[in-house]
């Protein structure tokens, strides 16, 4: 019996994109609502504060579409 069955890695592929392409979007959402610039704060000022609130964003963000997906 195969174990790896086409039609299932392909649809853990193309979720699995799907939710990086969601990811991503979200975070640029999130730039955009808040004051500033995330990026340039995180990277070039080093604010560890706000590094860990958009990662724990994310996270939550990253659950929540697992979920939606996965159904």
């Amino acid at each position: 019996e195969n174990v790896f069955h086409i039609p299932h890695i392909i649809a853990a592929v193309v979720y699995s994109v799907l939710g990086f392409i969601l990811l991503v979007i979200a975070f640029f959402v999130l730039d955009l609502i808040s004051p500033g610039h995330l990026w340039n704060d995180i990277v070039k000022e080093k604010n560890t504060a706000l590094g860990i609130l958009v990662g724990s964003i994310i996270i939550s963000l990253g659950i929540i579409i697992a979920s939606a997906i996965h159904g």
